[in-house]
């Protein structure tokens, strides 16, 4: 169960995916405030303290308690070798009952986009979120015209299943969001003519 693990760490070809460490501070900054005009137009707004130290702690202690109270389990990808950060990726909203699901969400940076680093993470997570957390359902949602997100989930068997009307606040703006799902099931791929 997400709940017990310690100090979760996922293993990967090229990336270890662990929670975030406030050593990772700098990095951090220097990775999101450089990626900023690439990351921005697919994020909600960005709060005027965003890359401030506090900010950082808090998102530190967030992904350490939603991790122990087995409701989120967020966590950062390093690469080996450097130990570079790479980007991040969430299991949110963790459901467990009768739903067993949880919602995926990620970036990455600018210079580390279109590497096959993001579907890697999303290949391992999803592994994990089915075998060892038994969850029977992952949702993610980006926006319509982000024809990367879209292509990058249908890659990764990720199913669309309808748009969501002014699902997430970006850019100041309520936006229509297309949704898709992966099932523990159903992992089949691909969904052609969307």
């Amino acid at each position: 169960m997400l709940g017990r693990l310690r100090r979760p760490r996922i293993d990967t070809d090229r990336m270890i995916l662990r929670l975030p460490q406030h050593a990772d501070y700098r990095d951090w900054v220097a990775l999101r405030e450089g990626s900023a005009d690439f990351l921005q137009p697919w994020e909600p707004a960005w709060a005027r303290d965003h890359l401030s130290r506090k900010s950082f702690t808090n998102r530190v202690y967030w992904a350490q308690r939603s991790q122990s109270q087995g409701t989120a389990l967020a966590l950062f990808l390093t690469r080996r070798g450097d130990a570079a950060l790479l980007g991040a990726i969430t299991l949110d909203n963790v459901r467990r009952g009768p739903a067993q699901s949880a919602t995926l969400g990620y970036w990455i940076g600018r210079s580390h986009a279109r590497q096959g680093y993001m579907r890697e993470a999303i290949a391992a997570l999803s592994h994990h979120a089915f075998r060892r957390m038994d969850l029977s359902r992952l949702e993610a949602a980006c926006l319509e015209e982000n024809a990367a997100s879209r292509g990058l989930l249908e890659a990764s068997g990720f199913k669309y299943e309808g748009v969501a009307q002014s699902y997430l606040q970006i850019a100041g703006r309520w936006r229509n969001h297309v949704l898709y799902a992966m099932l523990r099931s159903d992992r089949r791929g691909r969904v052609e003519g969307v």
